[in-house]
């Protein structure tokens, strides 16, 4: 009981730091979280009122809604802090690896280090990979990144002949075709690729005529395997002010007040 306490507090003080990192930048947040708390409650009200429930059925309806008001509430407030911190680095040389990062532990692998920099632009390349293919994340101007990306592949085929491995291209920016940086995980996840089922049944290959292209594990295993030794020989060069190592994140510590 004595252990529990304390961590109880502490986590009540970090929401309440979020809070406060948040509201800095958000000025309506005040009245978002409000309005989630109070929507179920006020839902619930509503309902009773209606059909005239009983004491037991208020209590156990009261409840249920300050719970849910609390748990919309911190949804909110969760979104809304991420909304300001991807603000925050918007911009800033490594963010979209930065964000794209803490996907590794879901079967994405995205390395740090980027596969190509311009020296004079800071324009720069990230290459990652998983089940569904071959990603390339670029910052910088669409023109430009996309004519690296190019030189990208053709280096990426050397390595992959003879496969069907899809690449798949994302501009990180505010520009036109360009992904924001709020959205650059969402464009991750729902890159998807598709095979012809080649059934010789041509009733099967009308009802199932495609499939999706998926690498299993060990196939992901030699693709990065192969990737690592492709970078490895080539190399790449880093402009000053760009540290590949340390690239921006959205901190939830910052959040925190740690």
């Amino acid at each position: 009981m004595a252990d529990e306490k304390p961590k109880k507090q502490s986590t009540i003080k970090q929401i309440i730091r979020i809070y406060q990192y948040t509201a800095k930048e958000d000025k309506v947040l005040p009245a978002l979280l409000a309005g989630a708390f109070l929507l179920p409650v006020v839902l619930e009200v509503v309902l009773g009122l209606v059909f005239k429930w009983g004491v037991i059925t208020w209590i156990f309806t009261v409840i249920t809604a300050i719970m849910l008001g609390l748990l919309l509430a911190t949804i909110v407030l969760t979104r809304r802090a991420d909304m300001v911190g991807y603000k925050q680095i918007e911009g800033k040389p490594g963010a979209a690896i930065g964000v794209l990062g803490n996907m590794n532990k879901a079967g994405f692998v995205f390395p740090q280090e980027p596969v190509w920099v311009d020296p004079k632009t800071k324009d720069a390349i990230w290459r990652g990979t998983s089940i569904n293919g071959i990603y390339l994340i670029g910052e910088g101007e669409y023109g430009r990144i996309m004519r690296a990306m190019d030189r990208q592949e053709r280096e990426i085929k050397g390595v992959t002949a003879g496969s069907s491995i899809p690449v798949y291209r994302i501009a990180v920016g505010r520009g036109p075709k360009q992904v924001a940086l709020k959205d650059v995980r969402k464009a991750v996840t729902r890159a998807k690729s598709y095979l012809p089922t080649d059934h010789k049944n041509p009733l099967i290959a009308k009802i199932h005529p495609r499939r999706r292209f998926l690498l299993t594990k060990s196939e992901q295993d030699t693709l990065n395997d192969r990737l690592r030794t492709l970078q490895a020989k080539r190399g790449y060069a880093v402009p000053k002010g760009i540290d590949p190592t340390h690239p921006q994140r959205v901190s939830r510590r910052a959040m925190r007040g740690r």
